[in-house]
Parts: structure tokens; C-alpha cells; sequence
């Protein structure tokens, strides 16, 4: 082509734009100022389809209307002398509605784990506080995922909120990660399944859930410039998948991109991830937001994008006026713009923003509960020598040491934080940076020592608070038991250094170890951390964060007033250097140096990469202890089309007892390859037992052909295990499997 002939192409071109905004703008404009037909409008129609009623509301958009749908500021007062934009209620987020034509303002909130309060915004607001994503996944029960998505949902819209930024998806590459508490573990299927469930409670209650942070955004340290190296096929059978299954589940309204770069590209301006992978492969209908300050540049619409969020934080507001200039030049098509405006309008019909859903009845006494029965269900028993657990009622002194116990459980940090009382406890831990208005320490005022005292009145409890190792030392050897707490305080924009309780608390345990050989440990962590102490400890119980009724849940584990059935949603390795990273990739470098974080170990994330190694944990994925004990019988392998297991479960013990049976893959016809493909949940009476059948999705026995761009299952002996964690031999069977494939 000639530069003549190029000159008149792109001239052409921008003239048509021109030509289509401005027979945009005359249609909207002779809209707006001719008289409305009295009676209801086509998009009212609510026998029509979303898809129908967005096309029909966007073509009544000005230009102006349809950019002002695209872009919006956030609704906390984060900045010195920061107003709230006139409409917002004060949440994370604020998008202007068009009264006009009735379309509602978006109303955006944190998070996954609760409503949040950020700031004060809204003065002594409260919410229910949930356990962490983390401890919902330790529960393997998908029912109360969707429940505690139903809490969220429910406080959120009895507040006016009609966007939560829930659910975290992203897996946990890395156990020091700062987040990993916000998600739902190392599993593709258990991470999809869990935040898919949460996803589908929350927009039963009529409002929008954005499914985040899309994609491959696992660690937080130089969160805006870590550029995340991955092949197309590792990253489709891992972190994608996690993310494809919980869209199908949930059928989230929105998506939220990541701060990170994937593959050389901003995760927010990535045509592969946004165009390729998530609207064109999966058939999204909703639309993707940013997250805060996370665009860069006006043609990330054209690579997907379809809102700029927390605009304040970027260096300018994109999506307005240079969007505006972009589509008049014929950068980016008018159509284009379009598409992102009835996208926000489809999923806005599709959660009945438009149609006067019914009254929300909030009752937080119930939403309670479900936070208790949660955390009940998702701490996990570690280690249980000589049963010392439950607590025994010949202990009649007993001394609790540590972790703040006396005034409530821990709390992740960030933007989830939720306020869940007036009362709840902040300790200031301090930094620099944009998160350190954040970093405080938060305790759910639901204190374990008051609850382990209410549950044992015959016995004398006393407390330590541990900041002397020797004095509570001196105490615990005057105890029949001790039980010490310790905490690993987690919180977003920061990554721990490594896998030790910070402020001496490991020197603490074995100290009080070395006094009373009768200790049990209660770590409350957003993930997994070292254990130089294990040896010496005969219980170990895993809490996690467990929310605003988390003392509670504890104290009735522990005197057995529930039986644990929390099994790990994550490896405890023996040591950071089982991972593939063990120095933190980006650690030290300036703000703006864009840095590689090379995922070498390609879809062998977690308890998958120990196994290709032949490397033992220190606790496996999947693992946990019960007071009772489980028996698997009469495994039935089925193969051809569809892999189908069926296998008989028993309780064999005294107590009764909830079980999580894991099917995992052992071997396909080209070689070993550990996969979780199958899991449930059972409640079963002493001696009672119930046949589960479970069939795996054909995603997790196949290989994804990057180059062929499809699923590829190929035909032969496929070999499973009835276990009760990844590394558990358990019952081996296998199927002969047809040849499949499947689009991706």
C-alpha cells in the first residue's frame, strides 16, 4: 500500500467514526429533548432477555451518558480533604448513574469476606464478618460457601450497595503471598468451585459480583509491575481454569483485572486474557472493570476493558475525554464503546438493578451463625497425639497463652477488612506506602479465653499474654494444659519475608513446649508457616481467621463441641525452598521497574508440583484430623465418555463426624500426573455409612494444546485414588477412557 493510499484509508476510516459518533450523538440528543411517550419503554420489558434490554436502553445514550458508564472515582476518603462524589453512600467505588433513563448509579464495596466500612466512611456502620476465603475453602463444602455469599449479598444491598468486589479466584503460587487469605487455596477445582458458589449467593441477592483479580496474580510484592511469565498451556490447566470453572458456577456479572503484567502485558490491557480467553473462549456477556489505579492507557478498551475504576489513582481519567478524542479519531471504533456501555447495562438487567427487587430483611443474629457454623467447619485439625483433643475434663487448670485471646480473633488486612463491631480492636502496625493507612492489626471482638471459659465453668482458665516467654513458661508448668495462640498477620500490598510467626512467638512455643509437654498450639494465619516446634507439640489446630464468631468456633473445636472437619486447602511445606521461588522475585527494586516472575513449574502448582518431585510435605493439601475416623470401601471405576467414581464411606469411630473424600488423579496414558478431579463433603453417625459417586471434569485428565487450541483427552488407562489427601496411597482403581477433545 502506498503511504498516499494509507493516508486515504485512515482518513476514510476517521471520517466514518466521525460520522457514526455524531450520528450517535444527533439520535441520543434528539432523544433526550423530545418528550418521553408516557407508559413503559421497550428496555422495561421484562420478558425480554438482559442481552435485549441493554441493546435497546444503550442506543438512547448520549455520548456523554455512555462515557460517564465507563469510568468513576472512588468513594472513600483515602486522600486529605477527599469529598464523596454527590450520589455516592461512600464504598470502594462510585459510577454515576443516568436518571434520565432511569439506569442506577453503581454502588461498588469490598469485599469477599464481608461489607466493608473503609475509613468510616458511613459512621459506625457494621457488617457481618466472615471467615476468611482461605478457611471457606479448608471447609470443602460449597453449600456454605453459597451461603456466606448470601449473607454478603443480603447486608450489601440492605445498604444500597449493588456491586461487591467478591470473589478472590487467584491461586496461591506461593505461601508468603499477602493475599492468599483472600482466595480459596492452590486447586483449580477447589478454588472454582468455592468462589464460584460464593459468587452465585451473592448475586442471588440481586446485585452485581465481579470475579477477580483476572489473572495470574499471586504474589504482592511489586504488585503494579510484576510482569508474570507463563506459558498459554500451563497457565489454561491452572490458574485459568480456576478462574473458568468459577465463572461457570457463578456467573459473575463483572471481572476485575489485576494490577500485574501476564506475559509482557498489563493484565487490565491484555487482549489475550480480556478478548481471547475470558469474552470470546468463555462467551463472557458481562463486563470487565479495572481494578483501583490499574489502567494505563485509553486503548486498553480496545484490549478489553470496559470500565476505569478508582480513577483518582491513575494518572487520568481514560475513559473520558480521551476516550471521547480516541473515537473521534477513529482509534477506537465507536462501536467499541458502545459494547462497553451495554455490557455494564446487560449485567445491570441481568442482577435486577432495574426492577425493584423486594425489601432485603437483614438478620444478623442468622448471618451470624453462618459466620460460626463456617469457621466451625473450616479449622483444621493438624496434629492430635495421645488425643489430647478435645480438651480433657481431668485438666482442671488451664493456662492460655498469646495470640490477644483474651480480646478477640485476628483479621486479614486491606481492602476486605470488614468492620463487624463497634468494638472491634485495631492495633497500628505501621509502613509506608500506599496501603499503610491500612495497616492495622483487627480483632473480632469473639474472645477465645471467654468462650473456653463459658465452656468449661468447672475448670480455672487463666491467661498470659506471652510477652514474656520466661514468666509464661514458669505458668505453664503450674498448668494441666496449656493452649498458646499465635498469629501471622496477613494483609494486601504486602508479602511475608518468609514462613516463621513473627515476633518471637516460634522461640515462645517451644519454650512452653519445653515446660508442659500437654500443649496445644491455635495458629491463626493467612496461610501456611513453618513449625520448628512440631515435635514437641501433640496438637496443632489451624484457625486461620475465622471472623466475628471465630472465639466461639474455636473454643467449641477444641472442647469437642464440634468435631473438625477442616482439611487443607493449601501445603504446609517443610521449608520455603520446596517451592520454586524461594527468594521473592522483585524484592528490593524501585516503584516502576517492571520485573519477570517466571513460573517455571508451568500448572504443577502446590500439592500437584510436590508430587512431580516426589517431595513430602510437612502437612499435604487435603489433609485433616477428625475425633472420629473414616473408612473407604467398594471404589467402582467407570470410564468411556466420562470418568464416574463411586466408592462407599464409613464412620469407624465414636463421635459423630463430617468427612471430605478426595478423588485424585494418579496416572493418564502418557504418564504420572496428580490431580484433584472429584470431592465431597458427608455428615455421617457412628458406624453409619453413605456411597458417594463423583465425576471428574475432563479438563483435569486432559492436556490443553496450546497449538491447536483445544482439550485434548487422549484415549487409554486412566488411574485414580479414593484419598484423604494428596499424599494419602488410598484406594486405587482405574477406567479405560475414550478419546475426547473439547474447545477451551
Amino acid at each position: 500500500m502506498t503511504q498516499t493510499t494509507a493516508l486515504r484509508a485512515r482518513t476514510l476510516r476517521a471520517a466514518s467514526a466521525t460520522a457514526l459518533l455524531l450520528a450517535l450523538c444527533v439520535g441520543a440528543t434528539h432523544a433526550q429533548n423530545t418528550p418521553q411517550a408516557p407508559g413503559p419503554k421497550p428496555w422495561q420489558d421484562r420478558t425480554l432477555s438482559p442481552d435485549q434490554r441493554a441493546s435497546l436502553l444503550d442506543k438512547e445514550l448520549t455520548v456523554d451518558e455512555r462515557l460517564g458508564l465507563l469510568h468513576g472515582p472512588m468513594a472513600i476518603p483515602f486522600f486529605p480533604g477527599m469529598k464523596l462524589p454527590e450520589g455516592a453512600i461512600g464504598s470502594a467505588g462510585y459510577i454515576a448513574g443516568v436518571p434520565r433513563l432511569g439506569i442506577p448509579a453503581q454502588q461498588e464495596s469490598d469485599a469477599s469476606l464481608g461489607v466493608t466500612n473503609p475509613g468510616n466512611v458511613r459512621p459506625g456502620d457494621t457488617a457481618t464478618a466472615l471467615p476468611s476465603s482461605l478457611l471457606l475453602a479448608a471447609t470443602f463444602n460449597t453449600d456454605l460457601a453459597y451461603k456466606g455469599g448470601v449473607v454478603v449479598g443480603q447486608e450489601a444491598r440492605s445498604r444500597g450497595i449493588n456491586v461487591q468486589l467478591a470473589g478472590g479466584v487467584n491461586l496461591v503460587r506461593d505461601p508468603r503471598g499477602g493475599r492468599n487469605f483472600e482466595y480459596a487455596g492452590e486447586d483449580p477445582l477447589l478454588a472454582g468451585h468455592i468462589a464460584g458458589a460464593a459468587i452465585k449467593g451473592i448475586q442471588s441477592q440481586n446485585l452485581i459480583a465481579t470475579m477477580k483479580h483476572f489473572a495470574v496474580n499471586d504474589q504482592e510484592t511489586g504488585r503494579n509491575f510484576a510482569n508474570s511469565v507463563i506459558s498459554e498451556a500451563a497457565m489454561r490447566e491452572s490458574d485459568l481454569l480456576a478462574f473458568q470453572i468459577a465463572h461457570e458456577v457463578g456467573q459473575p456479572g463483572s471481572v476485575m483485572c489485576a494490577y500485574n503484567l501476564v506475559n509482557g502485558a498489563y493484565a487490565c490491557g491484555n487482549d489475550f486474557l480480556l478478548n481471547k480467553v475470558l469474552k470470546t473462549d468463555w462467551g463472557f456477556k458481562g463486563y470487565v472493570m479495572s481494578d483501583w489505579g490499574a489502567v494505563k492507557a485509553t486503548d486498553f478498551a480496545l484490549k478489553g476493558l470496559d470500565q476505569q475504576s478508582g480513577e483518582q489513582l491513575d494518572k487520568q481519567v481514560w475513559f473520558g475525554d480521551p476516550l471521547k478524542a480516541a473515537v473521534q479519531t477513529g482509534a477506537v471504533p465507536a462501536s467499541r464503546v458502545s459494547d462497553m456501555s451495554r455490557r455494564i447495562l446487560r449485567s445491570m438487567f441481568a442482577a435486577g438493578l432495574f426492577d425493584a427487587p423486594l425489601a432485603v430483611n437483614v438478620d444478623r443474629a442468622a448471618n451470624a451463625e453462618v459466620s460460626r457454623q463456617t469457621a466451625a467447619e473450616g479449622i483444621v485439625l493438624l496434629k492430635n497425639e495421645g488425643n489430647l483433643l478435645p480438651l480433657a475434663a481431668s485438666a482442671k487448670t488451664i493456662l492460655v497463652v498469646g495470640g490477644h485471646a483474651d480480646a478477640g480473633v485476628l483479621s486479614g488486612g486491606g481492602s476486605s477488612q470488614v468492620t463487624a463491631d463497634a468494638a472491634q480492636i485495631a492495633l497500628p502496625v505501621g509502613g509506608e506506602g500506599m496501603m499503610a493507612a491500612f495497616n492495622r492489626m483487627n480483632f473480632h471482638p469473639s474472645s477465645p479465653l471467654k468462650a473456653l471459659k463459658e465452656r468449661l465453668p468447672q475448670t480455672t482458665v487463666r491467661f498470659d499474654t506471652g510477652r514474656y516467654a520466661a514468666e509464661a513458661a514458669r505458668k505453664a508448668k503450674e498448668a494441666d494444659l496449656v493452649i498458646v495462640f499465635a498469629n501471622q498477620w496477613m494483609a494486601e500490598g504486602d508479602d511475608a519475608p518468609d514462613l516463621s510467626l513473627p515476633n518471637g512467638q516460634d522461640a515462645l512455643i517451644a519454650a512452653l513446649a519445653e515446660a508442659n509437654p500437654k500443649t496445644v498450639v491455635v495458629l491463626q494465619t493467612g496461610g501456611a508457616v513453618a513449625m520448628p516446634w512440631l515435635k514437641q507439640t501433640p496438637a496443632v489446630v489451624e484457625a486461620w481467621y475465622s471472623g466475628d464468631r471465630g472465639g466461639e468456633a474455636i473454643a467449641d473445636v477444641l472442647t469437642g463441641k464440634v468435631n473438625p472437619s477442616g482439611h487443607l486447602p493449601v501445603t504446609f511445606p517443610t521449608a520455603i525452598t520446596q517451592y520454586p521461588r524461594a527468594d521473592l522475585p522483585g524484592l528490593g527494586l524501585p516503584d516502576g521497574q517492571v520485573f519477570d516472575v517466571r513460573y517455571d513449574e508451568g500448572s504443577d502448582v502446590g500439592y500437584r508440583r510436590f508430587a512431580a518431585l516426589g517431595q513430602k510435605a510437612l502437612f499435604p493439601f487435603g489433609h485433616g484430623l477428625s475425633y472420629t475416623t473414616f473408612a473407604y470401601s467398594d471404589v467402582k471405576v467407570t470410564g468411556g465418555d466420562t470418568l464416574s467414581v463411586s466408592f462407599k464411606v464409613t464412620n469407624t469411630g465414636s463421635v459423630r463426624g463430617k468427612d471430605a473424600p478426595q478423588v485424585y488423579l494418579n496416572r493418564r496414558p502418557n504418564g504420572p500426573a496428580k490431580r484433584l478431579i472429584a470431592f465431597s463433603k458427608v455428615d455421617l453417625a457412628p458406624g453409619q455409612s453413605t456411597t458417594v459417586t463423583l465425576s471428574a471434569d475432563m479438563r483435569l485428565l486432559s492436556r490443553f494444546d496450546a497449538k491447536a487450541q483445544k482439550w485434548v483427552q487422549p484415549a487409554g488407562r486412566y488411574e485414580i485414588t479414593v484419598a484423604q489427601d494428596a499424599e494419602d496411597t488410598g484406594l486405587t482403581a482405574s477406567a479405560q477412557m475414550k478419546a475426547a477433545t473439547r474447545k477451551p
